[in-house]
């Protein structure tokens, strides 16, 4: 039925499998010994929901604005609005219901300051959609301060104050993954990368190996300050404080292994690794496994 073939191009549109995103949310709880607490784990799962509902209400909206110039797009043209499973005014319309129920909701989980997080989110992602991802440099601050709103979210859901430090890792690893994620698109499309995204024209290679040099380096290096700090606030002291400085040592791997993927032009979505990248995923079991006995040990 036509009706089921919308629905399905809906949930297609609303992009879930992005939703692996979302799960930032958990990290300042889970650094700060919170996420083990009833509370602190039901607050952290709402604003995961929360971000769940956002980001997809800001795809379908985006789709909807974008479907003409998507059905020429050999890439785009395969999403439900672009081939015309769903139409615009649907998708737009579910798209600012999601965005308003995410709204909404987190007045419920934490008052104003969720609702401005998630304010910034929303108006940023419509920036971008609006003309800044034609924009070099600021377009990847756009993208990487996704991640970071949704890192913030997580801390000002379950009322865990935020270091310095931790905002320096979330904000330099992002910046970290988006120009990975450029720099493997202009080493897969080359001369015909403005044809996948228009700003790729103005990257050249070099730049962009550059700033993921940096973005990398700032990124350990913040970490290795943000752990250290931990040391100081683990509950009961003792000799745990050691294995959070350990977490230093897989962090470090994971980076460099990423940086030589990239910069070998092996792999063109950094994010993605994680779910396929037996390396990755060994030191991530090892750093998860390090920071929970320094954390809750």
């Amino acid at each position: 039925m036509a009706w089921t073939g919308g629905v399905i191009g809906v949930i297609q549109g609303m992009r879930p499998h992005q939703w692996t995103k979302n799960v930032l949310v958990f990290v300042a709880p889970a650094a700060a010994g919170v996420i083990s607490h009833r509370s602190g784990f039901l607050h952290s799962l709402a604003a995961f929901g929360i971000f769940c509902a956002a980001a997809s209400g800001l795809y379908l909206a985006n789709d909807a604005a974008d479907h003409k110039a998507d059905r020429l797009h050999p890439v785009k043209r395969n999403r439900p609005v672009a081939r015309g499973d769903v139409s615009p005014l649907v998708a737009s319309g579910v798209g600012f219901v999601l965005i308003a129920v995410a709204m909404v909701s987190s007045w419920f989980v934490a008052r104003g300051n969720l609702v401005i997080v998630m304010g910034v989110y929303i108006a940023i992602s419509l920036s971008y959609s609006l003309g800044l991802k034609r924009a070099p440099v600021l377009e990847l601050g756009a993208v990487a301060s996704g991640y970071l709103m949704r890192a913030i979210a997580g801390g000002v859901a379950t009322h865990v104050p935020l270091s310095s430090w931790f905002l320096a890792v979330a904000s330099f690893g992002a910046l970290f993954v988006v120009t990975g994620k450029r720099l493997g698109e202009h080493l897969r499309f080359g001369d015909d990368g403005h044809l996948h995204r228009d700003v790729l024209g103005e990257y050249t290679a070099s730049f962009l190996r550059s700033t993921l040099t940096l973005t990398a380096s700032v990124t350990v290096t913040a970490y290795c300050l943000w752990a250290f700090e931990r040391t100081g606030m683990v509950p009961g002291g003792g000799h745990h404080f050691v294995w959070i400085q350990l977490s230093v040592i897989p962090v470090l791997l994971g980076m460099l292994h990423m940086l030589r993927l990239v910069d070998a032009g092996l792999v063109d979505a950094p994010e993605e690794l994680v779910f396929r990248d037996r390396v990755l995923q060994g030191l991530g079991v090892v750093w998860i496994v390090l920071f929970a006995i320094g954390i809750y040990g």
